[in-house]
């Protein structure tokens, strides 16, 4: 049995905004252009997940409703800026077999090239821009089983790809 997992950085947010705080900046228009694109992208790929996790904050919450995957969602404030180690321990509470993991650099960069045997060759794969998404099997039967270094890279993707930019 394997499980799946799709990890996404947020699209681009605004950083011309009045909103309160960094939690609560919003996409940007580009941001809104990328999700759309990334959501067509992962439906069209057959990478839908059954759920996804993120980040409370405005921006990932906004990339999540704009992809339109039809999954259930959680929105955990501790994913909200989180370090590679608490990304992989909220993986490992998980129930889903193929699951969405939805937050922010430098965290998310980290815990891909952490959680992968062998990185993408790919030349966005390092700085894991907005909106980056790698789509990664693992050998477990559910994802309390997994460990690091242990994925195998299905697929990667930026949205400028996407778009054509």
């Amino acid at each position: 049995m394997t499980c799946t997992l799709i990890l996404t950085r947020h699209a681009k947010s605004s950083w011309e905004t009045d909103a309160p705080s960094d939690h609560a900046r919003p996409l940007n228009t580009r941001g809104v252009r990328s999700s759309i694109a990334l959501g067509a992208w992962l439906r069209d790929s057959g990478y839908v997940p059954d759920h996804v996790l993120s980040s409370s904050a405005q921006r990932t919450r906004e990339t999540y409703e704009l992809m339109e995957l039809g999954a259930s969602a959680s929105f955990i404030e501790r994913l909200y800026h989180a370090s590679s180690e608490v990304m992989f321990q909220v993986l490992r509470e998980a129930e889903s077999k193929q699951l969405m993991l939805l937050g922010h650099n430098p965290g998310i960069a980290a815990f891909a090239h952490a959680i992968l045997h062998h990185a993408p060759a790919h030349s966005r794969f390092e700085d894991y821009p907005t909106g980056a998404t790698l789509i990664a099997e693992f050998p477990i039967d559910d994802w309390s089983s997994i460990s690091w270094n242990s994925g195998r890279t299905v697929d990667f993707v930026v949205p400028r790809e996407l778009l054509g930019e």
